[in-house]
Order: structure tokens, then sequence, then C-alpha cells
């Protein structure tokens, strides 16, 4: 045993004080009597008291030099000499990727033994050695800069949390190796589960031989909800695939629960063998359900336990949302069928321009040299090339271009569309149209014009697609784009499959878009600023359902659900790994390697506390007798 401060010791001297204390007489106060003749004795005591008297055995005063030695024993930081995992500066890494929730060490997760391990190695470490604690979640964070304050550290592991995701490792690994290449001597130390994914092969990392590896975890037996989607083909019932995976060594035996919407739809029993998938098809699902919601929960008569909860739920949200059915009313061009086919959430459906408007309820209409008898469809319409005048407009004769048309570039409707190298044969001028802006001119006639009316948005196209180049310019993608947009703004977001807990959702606003808030799980919202056409949100740390508002003012233009799922075979394979490799070494678990330090001034304290009791309860239990004792000894006197 050594000590880190012996400079302490010097406080044994104030043992001195203490002696001299009881060595010192108690001073009488003096009174005036009218007689001392009944007060003999006590005059007889006063003529015998002395400052100083002989010192007796005392349990009060051995009592009190106990507990001063032992505090002054504590300050001097006493130590013994123990086997540790690492010393000097380290670099420790907390492993709080999701499947260290697992709660397969006694009913406790695993991050929870984690940090016990790393409370060990701090309890190890030497006056001198330095520690920086680093915990890789999703975004790696250094939560303890390098420092030997105990106190810090202690702080930093034991407020970590482990989180819903997977662990970058790549990017922890790369925070230490900066560390390392400004230090000597420095030791990087891996607590977690194993399975570092693509930093296995991360290079650069100098020494492999200075990392240590402590495994936590014991079983591996885990069930999982690892796949979850649902399409829904034109004429088709919605189809439901759904895949649950046992990782574990056992068969195990499960309830898998459908919700739709919030309610019930189905609970089925089944048994999934160790160590496989089990896929389940269904087109049971009804009509124009939004949000679907899977669990997974074990038999009460299973005896196979399910260490890791946070992918038995997944969701989904149907295929149809967001997406838009357009009806094609044309000759045969092929044009448009190839650009409809490239536009993303675009359903498109193509007539027969000689059996006329089909039935059913579509978004936009799209007639190609063709208008139908009578009356328009009541929806959305986009025009290529009138043949004939309505009620909306006037069709006049062909003209021939012959400059070079114009485009109202300010127009949101416009944004990216270049004409300026489109050839054009000819156009049929469409006038008596106040309710339409021009968006595109030629000669001061209407190429393009689109505007609302009646309650429905219409633009219209005044040549034909076959005798220009435009279908073969970029031009024309992004202009259908642009006008798609317009008519049937596409969804937000786009995440048909759903995200996986960490990934990042694009958000594109409409042009009159205000505001974006997002609604998380748990309930909180979130209110993004619209400073760019593309806004990116990060903050899918949950698991569950997620609602992005679309915001103009106080008026909601959109509502768009998404999902977010923990869908990750190194989370969800929680097999407990006894070695992990890194630049093409095996880093096997580590055992007692280093000499380490560790103070045992706690104890010497708590003992001072326990003497101290002990001396309270003698001081009052003598106290008390005395307080017993003072009528006997008044009666005697008098007597």
């Amino acid at each position: 045993m050594s000590l880190l401060t012996p400079l302490a010791l010097l406080g044994a001297l104030l043992a001195i004080p203490i002696i001299l204390l009881y060595m010192l007489r108690l001073r009488r106060r003096e009174v005036l009597v009218s007689s001392t003749f009944l007060w003999r004795q006590v005059v007889l005591d006063n003529e015998a008291n002395t400052p100083w008297q002989r010192l007796r055995r005392n349990i009060l005063l051995l009592l009190q030099l106990v507990i001063l030695a032992l505090l002054v024993f504590a300050l001097a930081r006493p130590f013994i000499t123990v086997p540790a995992v690492s010393a000097g500066q380290v670099e420790l890494l907390l492993d709080a990727s999701a499947s260290m929730n697992a709660t397969d060490i006694n009913g406790q997760s695993r991050f929870t033994q984690a940090k016990r391990e790393a409370l060990n190695i701090l309890d190890t470490l030497g006056s001198d050695d330095a520690m920086t604690v680093i915990r890789v979640g999703d975004v790696p964070e250094v939560i303890a800069p390098a420092t030997n304050d105990r106190s810090v550290l202690r702080r930093a592991i034991n407020d970590a949390q482990p989180g819903n995701a997977g662990a970058d490792w790549t990017a922890a690994l790369t925070l230490a190796v900066a560390d390392a290449v400004n230090s000597t001597g420095l030791d990087i130390v891996i607590i977690g589960d194993g399975g570092l994914g693509d930093a296995e092969n991360l290079p650069g990392v100098p020494n492999p031989e200075n990392v240590r590896y402590v495994p936590v975890g014991v079983s591996s037996s885990n069930l999982a909800i690892t796949a979850l989607a649902t399409r829904a083909l034109p004429g088709q019932q919605p189809e439901l695939f759904a895949q649950i995976t046992n990782y574990g060594t056992q068969d195990a035996s499960v309830i898998f629960d459908l919700r739709v919407d919030g309610d019930l739809l189905a609970a089925q029993r089944h048994v999934i063998p160790a160590g496989q998938d089990f896929s389940l098809v269904s087109t049971q699902l009804p009509d124009n359900f939004t949000v679907l919601q899977a669990g997974l929960t074990t038999t009460s008569d299973s005896t196979v336990p399910d260490y890791l909860a946070s992918d038995n739920t997944a969701w989904t949200v149907s295929s149809e949302v967001g997406t838009r059915r357009v009806l094609v009313m044309s000759p045969g061009n092929l044009f448009l069928s190839q650009v409809m086919r490239s536009l993303p959430a675009i359903e498109a459906f193509a007539g027969n321009i000689t059996s006329g408007l089909p039935s059913g309820n579509f978004d936009l209409y799209l007639l190609d040299g063709w208008l139908p008898d009578g009356d328009l469809p009541e929806g959305d319409i986009l025009i290529i090339n009138p043949p004939r005048s309505t009620d909306l407009f006037t069709v006049g004769t062909k003209h021939e271009m012959r400059s070079t048309p114009v485009v109202a570039s300010n127009d949101p409707r416009m944004a990216f569309v270049d004409f300026s190298g489109v050839n054009i044969l000819g156009y049929v001028p469409v006038s008596e149209t106040p309710w339409a802006d021009t968006l595109i001119s030629v000669d001061n006639e209407p190429l393009l014009l689109a505007g609302e009316v009646d309650g429905r948005q219409v633009a219209i196209l005044t040549f034909d697609l076959h005798e220009s180049d435009l279908p073969l310019q970029i031009a024309w993608p992004v202009l259908m784009a642009n006008l798609l947009d317009w008519f049937t703004p596409r969804s937000a977001i786009s995440a048909p499959n759903g995200l996986s807990v960490g990934e990042s959702l694009a958000i594109r606003p409409p042009f009159e878009a205000t505001a974006v808030r997002v609604t998380l799980p748990d309930g909180s919202q979130r209110d993004l600023l619209i400073d760019r056409d593309v806004i990116v949100f990060g903050e899918t740390h949950l698991p569950g359902l997620y609602t992005v508002d679309i915001l103009q003012g106080d008026t909601l233009l959109e509502s768009a659900p998404f999902t977010v799922n923990l869908f990750a075979l190194n989370e969800s394979d929680i097999t407990p790994r006894s070695e992990i490799r890194l630049s093409g070494a095996t880093i096997a678990a580590t055992g007692r390697e280093e000499v380490g330090q560790r103070e045992i001034w706690p104890w010497v304290v708590l003992a001072a506390l326990l003497v101290l009791l002990i001396e309270w309860y003698v001081y009052h239990q003598r106290l008390s007798v005395r307080t017993l004792l003072r009528p006997v000894l008044l009666r005697q006197r008098t007597a």
C-alpha cells in the first residue's frame, strides 16, 4: 500500500490539542453566599481543583483519536496496486447502440454493465493517467474530453444513455485515432458487444495491439421484425409483406399482431425456427388505410426469452399516400408515356380516345390533341395542342413560330425551364383566357398558359409535341415536373419504405409554404426554418410514426406521415462477440494486463463515519447515566 499525498499525515498533530483538552480541569464559577457551613464539601472540592489533571483512561478520547487517524489517513489518499485493463492516456469508447438495450445480464441492460466496466477502469487509473470518454451512437460524441479529474469522468459515464440506432464506429475510431496521433502511449479501450461493421476495415489505426476490447452480453436470444412493407397495384387489394427473424438458438413461439390506423386487425400465433427468417404475405388489408403497425409478443407458455424489445414493433404507411392518379388521353404519344414513367409518385392510366373518358376520379386529366365531346372533365386539366375551342378558351388558326420563345422566369412554375434552344414548327393561338397567366410566349402569343378557373386548375400547351424538339431537350421533364407540382403538389416527403433510426429525411416544401412542423413519436414537435428548396430533418432517433405538417401561416397545406424503424442486422443480432477485427488484426477480449492504482480512501472515510457514530452513542449513554444518578448524589451530599 502506498500514499498519493503523504504530507496529509501531518494532520495527525491535531491529536495533541485533543489530548490537552482532556487534561484540563473545569474552572468553577465563584458565587457569594451568606454562609458556607453547608458548603464545606464544595469548598474542599474547589480548593483541590487545579488547572491540570492526570490523563485518565477515557473511551471518548480513544474514539476521537481513532476518528482523527482515519480522516488523516484518508486525506493521504492510500491506494493499492491492482491489475488494470489500461493505463496512461486512455480513449474509452462506450458502445451506445440499440443492441446495448438488451437485458440479458440478470435483467439489467448491457449498457448498465458497460458503464460498470468503464467505472472499474476509471477506478484503476493512476494519479497521472488521463481518460477521454466517447459515447458511440449513430453520431459519436465526446462526453468527457481528456482529463484526470475523476469526478468529471464518473459523472459523464453515469449520465450516458444508450440510443435506438446503430453505432457509427468509423467516426468514433476516427476521433480516437486523431487523439492517438498527437499522443504517445495512448490506449483505445472499446466496451461493447462487438460487431464494428464497416469500421473493421478502417485503415490507419495505429498499433492495433494498443486496442483493448471489453465485451458485454451473454446471450443471443432475440426475436425481431426485420421487414414490413405494403404495396397496392392498380385494381388490386393492398398487400402486406412482413418478416420475423429468430436470432436465438431455440425455436420460439410468438404472437404477431397488426393494427390499421390504431384498430386491431389480426393477431396470429407463429413458431419461428431458431436462426431463421419467417415471412408473411397478406392481402387482407382494408382499402384506404394510412398507417399500419405490427407488433411481436412472446406467448405466455414460451420459455425462450426475447432480450431486445425495441425491434418488436414496426410501422409502415400506405404506398398510396402521396401518389397522384393521372389519366392520359392521347392517340399514342411516346414522349408523354416516357415522362410519366420518369416522374415520382405518379400513377398514370392510359385511356382510349375512341371510347371517351372512362369512369372514375383522377387527380389530373392530360388531354393530348383530343378533347371530349361536350363539357370538359371536372378536375384539373392539362391540354396539349387543343384541337378546338371550349367555354374556357378560343383557338385560332395555326401560326408559324419565327422568333425565340420568352419564359416568365420569375414564375415558380417556370423554375429552371430554358426554352432558348427549343425549336417549334407552329402553334395555335389561344385567346379569351382572362383566368390564365402566360408562362411561355412568342410574338406576344402564348405557348403555355396556366391558371385557375371554376375551382380547378387548367394549363394549355399550344403546340404539338411531335412538331418540336422539346421532348429531346432537358426542359421537357423539368417543365412537366413543375406543372405537375403545381397541379397536384407531390408529397413534401419521399420515404415510401420508411427510414431506419438515425437516417435523415429530405423535405421539399411547396412554393407557398411558410413553415414546416414535424411531430415526433413522443408527441414533441420541431419547427423547421424554410431557408432552401430542400430541408434535411435528421432528428430520427426514436422509432415510430412521424408526421410532417406543411403550413401557410395558420393554414395546413399538407400533412404527410413517415415511419422510422430499427431494421438493422447488427443491432437485432445481439450475439455477443468474444473478439473484434480492426485494421486486419484480431483483438480478443482483454484481461487485466496493465498495473493500476485503486484508491481506498472512500472506505477509510466510511470507517471514520462508523467510529463517529459509535462515539456519539457512547457520549449520549454517559449523559443519560449522569442524569439518572444526579438525584442520588444530591441526597448523599445532603445527608
